[in-house]
């Protein structure tokens, strides 16, 4: 009896947090989510969106920051963090965007009222989360990026400053005396001694919101200093014991299921349980924190644009699943079970996919790389004539016994063995010829591809990190 007392108190209880969790759409725009591209092992990489909201409609997050006439006012995105896990689950990658950075942002529906919000070619970032909800916010980033997104995870004023002090305190570290806060009545109010510190409760707010007294007052600087807070957060739940004690457990899962709105694909505790799972297979040190590159935009110094170049650069990365800390190789998948056939029995059907990124494709590239295939002996290479939009080359097949074929082709080819896997609906050998091939008869070797400098990289084990305090906000 006490054993199915138990049982029915843990149900009872595990219904009562999924109670909890407030759940919205993943995503109010038109345009469908883009896929993700497996690697050789057929694996996909995992991307969610953490979402900070600056809403004061409830009397918590009121009692926080902002007066009365916040209240009902639309939402804004204050923090907008792209988490990337690799497709091996070996290392993480993270994007912040800064709150004033200038970017387009698709139409959107709302799911409750259906308003549609039109598209604007250019508005703040922090707007997107007012036009609908957050899944305004995931169109507006894939849109922005090409990154697709699998979840959302959104957090209140309120939410915070419940979720850290049920961990306990997040320590943080400033260089000098810090007092955010001007004569004009701006500025988080964070007021701290030099060195490191556990924050929580409303200081932990402030921390994650403070912009005038870090670095150099701008929007790129409080990005910098939520990082520190993000990467100290991860380290404190992975070290502290306490976990192991079911009080503390409870008091961690009620405040994080009571602090969040996710996506419907997280709605219950038994999913969130599951990616949680996913994230611990990380290692600390291959946790990377960036902030999208930005420079001032010409019609108003105070707004961001993306810096072209190094946010191309950047992103384009993640969206490869490129590790950002230099580490790790692309897993080349498994090893053939069959041999290959000799080349004039094998079968390559050939598309033109570089028209992915470009104003168009390269003409009849299909048509090329099937003559090449075919000078080298495999005389059943096929142009396609169909276009297959892919921003990289791969090699496709069905079943497990055309693999062997599939490597020789590529090998002929010089395209690397990680490019080469199983799909449910390719027919013979499909060789997708993409916008990183355009020309040329072998695929060319991979450049190595560096985090620009400008991106202001911050490791998960960097245990020594502290913000510089900005002139005239020291006391």
């Amino acid at each position: 009896m006490l054993l199915l007392g138990t049982a029915a108190a843990g149900y009872l209880y595990y219904r009562h947090l999924n109670g909890n969790l407030a759940k919205a759409p993943l995503n109010l725009g038109d345009s469908p989510n883009p896929s993700s591209t497996p690697d050789a092992a057929g694996r996909t990489p995992l991307n969610i969106l953490l979402i900070g909201s600056d809403s004061r409609n409830t009397a918590d997050d009121l009692e926080l920051g902002g007066s009365k006439g916040d209240v009902g006012r639309p939402p804004l995105a204050d923090v907008q963090m792209l988490l990337h896990v690799s497709a091996d689950r070996n290392d993480m990658s993270v994007i912040s965007l800064p709150r004033d950075t200038m970017v387009p942002i698709p139409r959107c529906t709302d799911p409750v009222t259906k308003k549609v919000y039109p598209e604007l070619s250019l508005a703040m970032a922090n707007e997107s989360l007012g036009r609908g909800g957050p899944g305004c916010t995931v169109a507006t980033w894939m849109r922005l990026t090409g990154i697709p997104v699998d979840h959302f995870m959104m957090v209140d004023f309120s939410g915070v400053v419940s979720m850290a002090d049920a961990i306990g305190g997040v320590p943080v570290c400033v260089e000098q005396n810090v007092w955010s806060h001007t004569a004009s009545g701006h500025g988080s109010g964070l007021k701290l001694r030099a060195g490191t510190h556990p924050v929580k409760g409303k200081q932990a707010l402030q921390w994650l919101r403070t912009r005038y007294g870090f670095e150099d007052g701008t929007d790129v600087g409080r990005t910098h200093a939520q990082h520190m807070y993000m990467n100290s957060m991860v380290r404190q739940l992975r070290a502290n014991a306490t976990l192991g004690n079911p009080a503390e457990m409870r008091r961690l899962a009620e405040a994080a299921t009571s602090a969040l709105t996710v996506d419907e694909g997280l709605g219950t505790v038994k999913k969130l349980y599951d990616l949680s799972m996913e994230l611990q297979k990380v290692p600390t040190e291959r946790i990377t924190m960036t902030t999208l590159p930005t420079t001032p935009w010409s019609q108003d110094r105070n707004r961001l644009v993306p810096a072209a170049d190094d946010a191309d650069k950047l992103v384009s990365m993640v969206r490869d699943d490129v590790p950002l800390d230099g580490r790790g190789t692309k897993d080349p998948g498994p090893k053939a079970t069959d041999p290959a056939a000799p080349a004039a029995e094998i079968t390559v059907r050939v598309k033109n996919g570089t028209g992915a990124g470009l104003e168009s494709p390269a003409p009849d590239r299909a048509g090329a790389v099937a003559g090449i295939l075919r000078d080298h002996g495999f005389t059943h290479a096929l142009d396609e004539k169909t276009a297959a939009d892919e921003p990289g080359t791969s090699v496709l097949y069905s079943g497990t016994t055309l693999r062997g074929d599939a490597l020789a082709v590529a090998k002929e080819l010089n395209i690397p063995a990680a490019r080469v896997r199983s799909v449910d609906d390719a027919r013979d050998i499909t060789l997708v010829v993409g916008a990183d091939w355009p020309s040329g008869d072998r695929f060319p070797e991979p450049a190595k591809r560096e985090v620009p400098k400008s991106a202001a990289v911050l490791k998960g084990d960097k245990t020594d990190a502290c913000m510089k305090i900005q002139d005239g906000f020291t006391w």
